[in-house]
């Protein structure tokens, strides 16, 4: 059994245990040295901006009565299992899928985590042009975009080979 988890995707684990780690120093540090809403300028396009977001993301369902937390806690969890039944299926060295599995399963814990804990999800990256404002968000919302494009990319190129 340990033998065919060191040859599966299992073994890039450790990629999802550091996403998490980060996801939360990092959110500890923002919780602990920003004022809620009160931008901090590093950039003239970036702001370090604490925010709390009780909905999914771009804040959808944000004015949901809290049902959402259970929905979006299920849902993380179900997308869990999934990636942890695909990282057990594939080989290990299918280091582009596994690590974008990897990626997508640490940002959905790091989230599932928040929403466990206080009810809603910290977030503190802010980019803007002007007074246009991107959505706010974190590492973990943001290794789940890199993982995703990282799944799309790998699925294109599966496509073309096969062709």
């Amino acid at each position: 059994m340990l033998k065919r988890i060191f040859q599966s995707g299992l073994c890039w684990l450790w990629l999802a245990i550091v996403v998490i780690a980060i996801d939360r120093y990092t959110k500890y540090w923002m919780t602990h040295h920003l004022v809620l809403g009160e931008p901090l300028p590093v950039l003239s396009i970036f702001n370090l901006t604490l925010a709390y977001n009780t909905g999914a993301a771009f804040s959808f369902l944000h004015n949901a009565s809290g049902w959402q937390n259970w929905l979006l806690g299920g849902f993380a969890a179900l997308v869990s299992a999934m990636i942890l039944v695909a990282l057990y299926r594939s080989c290990a060295k299918e280091y582009w899928y596994n690590i974008a599995l990897c990626f997508i399963f640490g940002g959905a814990l790091g989230n599932a985590w928040d929403r466990a804990l206080y009810g809603y999800v910290i977030d503190f990256l802010n980019f803007h042009l002007g007074h246009w404002h991107f959505a706010i968000f974190n590492i973990a919302d943001s290794a789940i975009s890199v993982g995703a494009f990282m799944l799309l990319f790998y699925w294109m190129r599966q496509g073309k080979t096969k062709a």
